[in-house]
């Protein structure tokens, strides 16, 4: 892996368990429980988590106590606090809270933006453009995220050119972060290397992460190609939980623990201590008994005699 002999050995975990997580399963997690989770994480090393999504209540009543959740984050100094805005009215609750970094969202697959947003990938466009506006000068963060940027589980093949359409839409606007997100699992090492390839090229100096599923076996490989790519941002799942509920057949994150693992056999600086990022999963355990929590890390073990690269944060 030649690409991987470069000088910037850091790479950035954000975690979005707490948002992409909750968003798939029915049961609510209990505040104090996201709070612990959040604080033990962050003892952990892990410096940007996704903490919520400002949608309404009665929709996805897992995110209830968004206002709350991100207030506790932002009293955690040196913590990045990200949230999930699906339109303007979701940015202006984020924004007046003073949350570090906005999300926002567009499908590359325009069945799959009306399931999920029930706009055309049009009108949600002008909802970021809104949502860019409503930031203007306040310091905050805006990341725009293309899902199913690697096909989708309803319209099957996504053109790359549509991706990068919306890319390029999004810079446009004033993203200062690219999000490619593989939301139902389809991406194969040699597409995550075409795509993110030709989304650098369009995005320039603007940061790309990659938002990598496992739905089919190929989420590690797949960020072994990010990485050789110069991707050093990825989004990630303790226990591997998370899952597009609008999008058939899709399963969840890439594991945190698992990831962090790779990043630092292959001898990347993460940060993370990572006995200590597999204990946060006793919380979700006994927050969530109904939850089966993936990992192959927390199942087996640290190799004997495995030496991370030395912990900075």
């Amino acid at each position: 892996m030649d690409g991987l002999d470069v000088p910037d050995r850091k790479v950035r975990l954000r975690e979005v368990g707490l948002r992409d997580g909750l968003q798939s399963i029915a049961q609510v997690m209990p505040t104090a429980e996201k709070l612990a989770w959040i604080d033990a994480e962050f003892a952990a090393g892990v410096r940007e988590i996704e903490v919520c999504s400002f949608v309404p209540a009665r929709l996805m009543p897992q995110f209830a106590d968004a206002a709350e959740v991100v207030r506790h984050a932002l009293g955690i100094e040196g913590l990045t606090v990200a949230a999930l805005v699906p339109n303007a009215r979701g940015a202006q609750d984020a924004l007046r809270l003073g949350a570090h970094k906005l999300n926002y969202v567009i499908s590359a697959s325009e069945s799959h933006n009306r399931a999920n947003v029930r706009r055309s990938r049009e009108e949600s466009l002008a909802g970021f453009r809104e949502v860019a506006r409503l930031a203007a000068g306040t310091g905050t963060v805006l990341a725009g995220g293309v899902s199913t940027a690697f096909g989708c589980t309803i319209e099957g093949p996504v053109a790359a050119d549509e991706v990068l359409r919306l890319v390029d839409g999004y810079l446009a606007a004033g993203a200062r972060e690219i999000v490619l997100a593989d939301t139902v699992g389809y991406a194969a090492p040699n597409a995550i290397r075409s795509l993110v390839r030709r989304a650098r090229a369009v995005a320039g100096e603007i940061p790309i992460a990659l938002h990598l599923h496992d739905t089919r076996g190929l989420g590690l490989a797949n960020v072994a190609a990010g990485l050789e790519e110069g991707i050093r941002e990825f989004d990630a799942a303790l226990g591997g939980m998370g899952g597009c509920p609008h999008a058939p057949g899709a399963s969840g994150n890439i594991v945190s623990e698992d990831l962090v693992f790779l990043l630092q056999a292959l001898g990347f600086d993460t940060g993370i201590e990572l006995p200590s990022l597999v204990a946060v999963r006793d919380i979700l355990a006994r927050a969530l008994p109904e939850v089966s929590l993936l990992g192959a890390i927390a199942k087996a073990g640290l190799p004997r005699g495995f030496a991370p690269p030395s912990v900075s944060h």
